[in-house]
């Protein structure tokens, strides 16, 4: 089981007018003020959250904002995170972007489907929800705020079959890097080109509705033919244009007491203009596709326990400009 989310200190509106502002927000006086941003009263060092409405493709849509108030006005990463918005779990608060990010620069911004997952067919859905991720890039990179070269996409369930159709389809700007949990790419889009970037998946390989070896995938009702997993790092690779060599390293994780696990491996190539990860949970086997080999040194692992998704893929992402 993945888990994975973000805590969105929503509930503070903003809009491209006057809008409303809740007891204990004020209005930021530079930066995105053109937005109407309006920022929550936090200490220093927590994230300043706002909801952000605006108009794309005719349609009235909305996105969640996070950032740190900037000490000077600076353009800095855009890290857009794409989630559903039925994606449930107690653990998001846990796992929030926000709460594990030492970095003061990136600007998280969280757009909201119009239906209750995002689009993993092609179509006009699809065509809909790309035309709303430029014109939010745009606007934050029209304002000054977003570094055009750092522009980060993280997708999780439909969120992440979603990412990959922007992706191929391109945000008007190149894309820096891209992560997507619990996904698969579609098999439509084997023949797409799209920049060199970053790129890092996290797929359970015993996860029973995303195979791991491609085929009939269903995510929220949505059924669509997958990429194996490892022909979509393949592909990123061919991209980022790495040597032949694939390389594979234990996957480890601490517990709360300071044990190592083992949960699986990391995938990756030499050679790349930009990395390409792929941390695949479970341990293949011909007996079944999750079992832990019994030569393992590492100790036991409660397979229940969700792997913290949000930590690894933010280190990457750190480790590439984020």
């Amino acid at each position: 089981m993945l888990s994975f989310g973000m805590n969105a200190r929503a509930g503070v509106a903003f809009g491209s007018g006057r809008a409303p502002v809740r007891r204990g927000a004020r209005v930021v006086a530079a930066g995105l003020i053109a937005f109407g941003l309006i920022a929550c009263l936090l200490p220093a060092p927590a994230s300043a959250a706002a909801r952000l409405y605006m108009k794309s493709g005719g349609e009235n849509r909305t996105a969640v904002i996070i950032q740190h108030e900037a000490l000077k006005l600076r353009r800095r990463p855009l890290v857009i995170v794409l989630r559903p918005r039925s994606a449930p779990g107690p653990k998001r608060h846990r796992l929030a972007f926000q709460e594990i990010v030492e970095s003061r620069k990136p600007v998280f911004i969280y757009p909201e489907p119009l239906a209750a997952g995002w689009p993993v067919a092609a179509g006009t859905s699809a065509d809909r929800e790309t035309t709303f991720l430029r014109d939010l890039i745009a606007r934050f990179v029209g304002e000054g705020v977003g570094d055009p070269r750092k522009i980060f996409l993280v997708g999780e369930s439909s969120g992440g079959v979603f990412a990959y159709r922007a992706a191929c389809a391109g945000l008007g700007r190149p894309i820096a890097g891209i992560a997507t949990l619990g996904s698969a790419m579609p098999a439509d889009l084997a023949n797409c080109a799209f920049n060199p970037m970053a790129f890092i998946a996290v797929n359970n390989i015993g996860n029973p509705v995303v195979p791991f070896q491609g085929g009939q995938a269903t995510i929220g009702g949505a059924s669509f033919q997958a990429l194996p997993a490892e022909t979509t790092l393949s592909l990123f690779a061919t991209r980022a244009g790495c040597g032949p060599k694939r390389e594979e390293w234990p996957l480890t994780e601490r517990d709360s007491h300071g044990a190592t696990h083992v949960r699986g491996a990391v995938l990756s190539y030499a050679g790349c203009k930009a990395p390409v990860e792929q941390l695949r949970i479970g341990f293949p086997s011909p007996h079944g596709p999750a079992q832990k080999p019994a030569h393992s040194p590492a100790a036991p692992v409660n397979e229940g326990r969700d792997f913290d998704a949000a930590r690894k893929v933010w280190n990457f992402l750190k480790r590439n400009g984020a």
